[in-house]
């Protein structure tokens, strides 16, 4: 493997429990932003199986060599693809598991659902989750374990893990409600200290994080030089490949040669997302000095597309093909077929694409924006309903529609509430939330309701519920999500209001009955509504 880069980083004066004048050799694998990614997509892209091979490969080699290895996922396995969600994300962890994860920090999307589930899939994990900014309010005690200390060969590696702060509103605010989310910055020191102050002091610290790369970039120039050695982080889906000038590779192409960020002493490294690589730094490691030896992402059967002289697509893999592991294929097999077999079934059909892609719902009015919206509002019977836009995940193709792309378009679980409101209490929350920027999650679909919009002078006017000018002295019913209600994507608070109803009703089956009773549907008839 060719040697890229090498960088002596001086460890902290009271690092002490390695021997003198040894070389030990440690490789550290890492991935992040899974989002139940467990099996490989239709072109046989990424997937556990494909991983666990690589891993066994590289297990091998630095075992001959004399080396350590060192895996960690950076947070958000939770929350992607049906296949996994209707699982809870058990054969992620389980994946997991038989790879070797040794440790994981929480992501804002372990936060989907309620914490008693948080608290199984941290049963079924042979690793810990890790997070040193989430405690209980109510008694301080830390919500999982804040950092785990790791022995290999003789070095003790402190891993300390680090949530967003976003959480507290990201996720689903009735799960996150009772739980103090602190300042990382702060909480980092926190935890240095705490290490610090053990008996047998950590020879190295890395953050796991899932902050979100630039945020791990601030975060190593406010701390002290070399505080930490590594961060290893997720949250931003960020491919960290840097140039010479220390800026992200624009124009990466997997494969190629890749090397880590470096702030103020600490290196820092993000996999992308979904399993589409794992990252590999190999470091040697002697009298306190920590040396960056080389650095992979490694593309997990990665293809790129192409057209044939006769128009066909094909897709051709970046580098060699990476089998399967068979035996955890074959287990995760068994998830995966049990998910094909409930979520197979066709809920109804649309003439048209309902457009639900990331880059147009979060930018402008779009029609599957508006058919989630009405799908809530019939459900309530209210005059009219607001969806966020960060909670549609994908589109529906034209054709039929099966329960499958239901749960691709609203994975979250979310339940369907509605609140009477004045209409004077109404146009103060619209005007909050018409000025929500396009591009935010939580950018606004609307049913029943039109409005004009000025961002520059933060101005709302010419509120219209159902083609009428709204009336102040008129009662409302709005339709919207628990998670909005409760004042997520810092939404307005609305569920401590006594006309707040929550009706139970997921919205995912909300959205496949809607379509089950009113199929074929015509995608022309939840065109945006005009201002």
């Amino acid at each position: 493997m060719q040697k890229i880069l090498i960088a002596a980083l001086m460890l902290p004066a009271f690092a002490q429990a390695y021997q003198s004048g040894k070389t030990y050799r440690l490789t550290i694998l890492h991935t992040n932003d899974l989002h139940g990614r467990f099996w490989p997509n239709e072109n046989g892209e990424y997937g556990l199986a494909a991983q666990q091979t690589l891993v066994k490969q590289i297990r091998s080699e630095v075992e001959k060599a004399g080396g350590s290895l060192l895996i960690l996922n950076a947070g958000d396995i939770n929350t992607g693809v049906p296949e996994s969600d209707i699982h809870n994300a058990r054969p992620d962890i389980e994946g997991l598991n038989a790879i070797g994860y040794e440790a994981m920090t929480l992501g804002n999307h372990e936060f989907d659902n309620p914490n008693q589930l948080l608290g199984m899939q941290e049963k079924w994990a042979k690793f810990p989750f890790l997070s040193a900014n989430i405690r209980y309010k109510d008694s301080g005690k830390y919500l999982v374990q804040p950092y785990t200390v790791l022995n290999k060969q003789g070095l003790d590696i402190a891993v300390v893990g680090l949530t967003t702060e976003e959480t507290a509103t990201a996720a689903n605010v009735a799960y996150t409600r009772n739980l103090s989310i602190a300042d990382s910055e702060q909480t980092a020191r926190e935890a240095l200290k705490q290490l610090e102050e053990r008996k047998k002091k950590p020879d190295i610290t890395i953050a796991l994080t899932h902050l979100g790369y630039h945020s791990d970039q601030k975060l190593a120039r406010a701390l002290p030089p070399q505080a930490f050695d590594v961060i290893i982080g997720g949250h931003s889906h960020h491919t960290v490949c840097v140039d010479d000038k220390g800026q992200l590779k624009a124009d990466y192409r997997p494969g190629n040669d890749c090397r880590p960020d470096f702030q103020n002493g600490t290196w820092i490294m993000q996999a992308g997302e979904w399993g589409k690589y794992l990252g590999r730094a190999d470091f040697t490691f002697q009298d306190g000095k920590l040396d960056l030896q080389s650095y992979r992402l490694i593309p997990v059967n990665l293809k790129y597309k192409s057209e044939t002289a006769d128009g066909k697509t094909v897709y051709t893999l970046y580098q060699n093909e990476i089998r399967p592991d068979a035996p955890l294929q074959a287990k995760l097999k068994t998830y995966q077929d049990q998910a094909d077999k409930k979520l197979s079934l066709t809920v109804g059909s649309v003439n048209a694409k309902l457009e639900g892609d990331r880059t147009v719902v979060r930018q402008q009015q779009t029609n599957l924006g508006r058919l989630i919206a009405r799908t809530q509002r019939e459900r309530t019977g209210a005059d009219l309903a607001v969806m966020n836009s960060g909670g549609i995940r994908d589109s529906i193709q034209a054709g039929s529609v099966s329960y499958k792309d239901i749960l691709r378009v609203q994975p979250f679980g979310n339940l369907i509430g509605s609140v009477a409101l004045s209409g004077k209490e109404l146009r103060a929350y619209l005007q909050t939330i018409a000025l929500k920027e396009p591009g935010s999650g939580g950018y606004p679909q609307f049913d029943g309701v039109t409005l004009k919009t000025d961002y520059a002078k933060k101005q709302v006017s010419d509120i219209r519920i159902n083609g009428k000018p709204i009336n102040d002295a008129q009662t409302y019913r709005l339709s919207l999500s628990d998670y909005l209600a409760n004042g997520g994507d810092g939404y307005p608070k609305l569920s401590d209001k006594p006309s707040y109803v929550n009706t139970g009703f997921v919205d995912a089956d909300a959205l496949k009955q809607y379509f089950e009773k009113h199929s074929p549907i015509d995608a022309a008839g939840f065109a945006p509504e005009k201002e």
